[in-house]
């Protein structure tokens, strides 16, 4: 990095020996392995300036001075001068991704939501995750691992006051820990209290943009490396009659299409993207945004466009600048939470948007699926295995693109390609769509082990469908008894859910511009059921929608790969009413109706509001305490469904089969094992019990036993099936004992 200070010495290096022979496949990774690890710390203790006195100016020394004291760019390049040369560096493997021994460190995650949780009194979030009671519980539950959510620093610098994030904390400005979760030390606390249950902690990276902190603040100073960070490009003065003008008090506009358009033409900018994320008329209708005049650090008058996925707060990061300052920003971030934090693992958010390039024939610029994004991906994926971590990507594009990401990049990925079409199943009792997607991603190689199987997060049930309606499109699919191309099957099931899921059948959910809709677990649930006023639930109500939740549960957690659910869905949470986020959702981001805060841990129950200031979402099955001594409350039930996942080993086994089924609401699963057994996972996603006939060439004979209890339910029979009953909303795990071979 080129600056006007001079570098700082390292931080003194830990001298505990270590066994570098040990391989990624051998670790158990606790969420703070010091012993081996190396270590390193991105800032001396009080090297943070207080801002001066003096003019928010780049023509002021002292305000660029404090602005790269504030870097993510100057924190990273303080973490690499500790680790270079050293020799725990080399002491794992990294080059392919191991989905598995990932799955073996923590297979059932809780994502929490750092501004949702409701802590104890003088609690903070981080001091909430770290205490022992949590952890007690998560034991008796069966969870392994805590994702933290986004804990650090967000929003942006205007002047010499930081303003507040525009997107829940992914707007990520520095490596610094929010004051309004926590400190540091609490995280690497919450580490150690993990690691001594077994678990570990994995923290997020965002390699695909930042917020306007003091590093894109720096870039606007065209100061020097910083502008490398970002796609921004400097119009030359002659050319900002283009330009529209920033209204006083804003820092950038959104560019209308035309801008966007006459500026291609001019050469400036690379123009269209394949789509816009978060379209909205008026706020984005384009990914481009420009900056009002900027005098930068040498008294030059400039005007920058700036590229940006997602919202206008949140800037792109350039992966092929020349000074690959984005790429050593990102690295050195991912090394801080491993290496500083004590992080087993890191999720990588908006990973998929890391390349961009100008299309030959004036079509849209090529943004998806580019292949900067997997060589990127790569690269975070071998560094943080280098170090002995795993990664998750957060990828919604086609089930192709996480194949390929997924064969050389993150260990895991987020399951945006069956988490649409199971929410499908349950709000239509026909599980059609759900085996297609199946079985598509079994045809192209997509391993289910290596996918985080997951409940609702912070964002929106998304029905962008992006495999169908984009990769695609014009490809043929059997659907409904009719041949329907893939844009088209899209817009179908779009429609459904919209239909099912939102307006007078539940007008508690939303839509979300056009990625999704704005909801609940609990919620979804309701809808399906026909329950348009939650005012009104009876406790025959609750008990139903407990039976589907925990459909969905075994649904994820029968199955090869990570199961992961939220806070939302331990205490059966219901979205907050559009009045209580009126000022949030007011520039259509109607994810904040479902972000709600819940009290996990029964901690403070006069609370009204997390300390975050998100109101209290009404629950319907109550925090874990009570529910833990009830035997037939949703946790307690949910236990035992782990149970049997731990004990099967079906988390690192392998789904072989999706096989047809006599009834619309009927799903089977089977999985391989790792010792060479059979797991079969059959659900029923409709509330009329049924008896079910199962049959695949991928059943041996044997005996078919019920995981639950131990006891045989049947025999696989010489037509290479069975039967077994269900309930509505009922699913079961059985197991297959070969039949011994007879003798000649």
């Amino acid at each position: 990095m080129t600056t006007n200070n001079e570098p700082r010495p390292p931080a003194e290096e830990s001298s505990g020996d270590v066994t570098p022979e040990v391989s990624f496949d051998q670790q158990r990774f606790d969420a703070r392995p010091s012993k081996l690890r190396p270590r390193a710390r991105r800032q001396h203790a009080g090297s943070d300036l207080p801002a001066p006195p003096f003019a928010a100016d780049g023509r002021n020394r002292a305000y660029v001075a404090w602005l790269v004291e504030q870097s993510m760019l100057e924190d990273a390049s303080t973490l690499a001068r500790q680790l270079a040369g050293h020799h725990l560096m080399w002491a794992n493997a990294f080059a392919a991704p191991s989905p598995r021994a990932a799955v073996e460190q923590a297979s059932v995650w809780y994502t929490a939501y750092p501004l949702s949780l409701i802590t104890a009194h003088g609690q903070s979030f981080l001091g909430a995750l770290g205490d022992e009671a949590l952890w007690r519980a998560f034991e008796q539950i069966g969870i392994e691992g805590i994702h933290t959510g986004p804990v650090k620093l967000a929003g942006g610098i205007s002047g010499w006051d930081q303003t507040p994030s525009i997107d829940g904390h992914f707007d990520r400005i520095s490596m610094a820990i929010d004051p309004l979760f926590g400190t540091e030390e609490e995280f690497r606390d919450m580490g150690q209290t993990a690691a001594s249950y077994g678990g570990t902690v994995i923290d997020d990276i965002v390699p695909g943009h930042t917020g306007k902190g003091a590093d894109f603040r720096l870039a606007e100073l065209n100061y020097g490396d910083y502008p490398g960070i970002y796609h921004l490009v400097d119009i030359p003065r002659d050319a900002w009659h283009l330009l529209p003008e920033v209204p006083q008090g804003s820092d950038s506009v959104n560019l209308d299409q035309a801008t966007e358009r006459a500026l291609a033409e001019a050469g400036y900018i690379i123009g269209e993207l394949q789509r816009v994320i978060f379209y909205e008329p008026g706020v984005k209708e384009t990914n481009w945004s420009v900056t009002p005049p900027i005098y930068d650090h040498r008294g030059v008058l400039r005007r920058w466009v700036y590229l940006h996925y997602f919202k206008e707060g949140q800037p792109s990061i350039n992966w092929l600048d020349p000074t690959f300052a984005g790429m050593r920003l990102v690295m050195g971030d991912a090394l801080h939470s491993l290496l500083d934090l004590g992080s087993g693992g890191l999720r990588l958010d908006a990973n998929g948007f890391l390349g961009v390039e100008k299309s030959a024939d004036r079509s849209p610029a090529w943004s998806e699926g580019h292949p900067l994004s997997q060589a990127a991906n790569q690269l975070i994926g071998s560094m943080v295995r280098k170090v002995g971590g795993f990664t998750f990507q957060e990828l919604n594009l086609t089930i192709d693109d996480i194949a390929s990401t997924g064969s050389v990049g993150p260990d895991l990925s987020y399951d945006f390609i069956t988490r649409p079409a199971y929410q499908v199943a349950l709000a239509t009792a026909d599980t059609e769509f759900l085996r297609l997607t199946l079985r598509e991603a079994l045809r192209i190689g997509v391993d289910q082990a290596s996918l985080v199987h997951a409940l609702q997060n912070h964002d929106e049930l998304t029905y962008e469908l992006m495999h169908f309606a984009a990769g695609h499109a014009e490809e043929s699919f059997s659907f409904g008894g009719a041949e329907l191309s893939g844009s088209d099957l899209a817009e179908r099931i779009r429609r459904s859910m919209r239909d099912t899921l939102t307006g007078e059948a539940a007008p508690y959910n939303a839509v979300f511009t056009q990625n999704g809709i704005a909801c609940t677990t609990a919620s979804v649930i309701t809808a399906t059921l026909g329950l348009a006023d939650l005012s009104s639930l009876t406790e025959e109500d609750v008990e139903t929608i407990k039976d589907a939740h925990l459909l969905l549960c075994m649904y994820n957690a029968y199955q090869p790969g990570v199961f992961a659910l939220s806070g939302w869905d331990l205490v059966g949470a219901l979205p907050l009413d559009r009045s209580q986020v009126r000022g949030l959702i007011a520039d259509g981001d109607t994810r904040w109706i479902e972000r709600g805060a819940y009290d996990l841990m029964d901690s403070s129950p006069e609370l009204v509001r997390s300390a975050a200031g998100m109101p209290r979402a009404k629950t319907l099955y109550g925090g874990l305490p009570s529910q833990l001594v009830d035997p037939r409350s949703f946790a307690s039930r949910l236990a035992r469904i782990l149970e049997i996942r731990r004990l099967s080993g079906v988390a690192t086994g392998e789904l072989v089969d999706v096989p047809e089924v006599p009834h619309r609401a009927l799903l089977v699963l089977v999985n391989r094992l790792g010792d060479g057994g059979t797991e079969v996972t059959v659900l029923n996603f409709g509330r009329e019990s049924l008896v079910a006939r199962v049959q695949s060439e991928a059943l041996p004979a044997g005996t078919v036993i019920d995981l639950a209890t131990g006891e045989p339910v049947g025999e696989v029979d010489d037509l290479g099936g069975f039967s077994v009953a269900l309930g509505g909303f009922g699913g079961v795990a059985l197991g297959l004992r070969a039949t011994a071979p007879q003798e000649a």
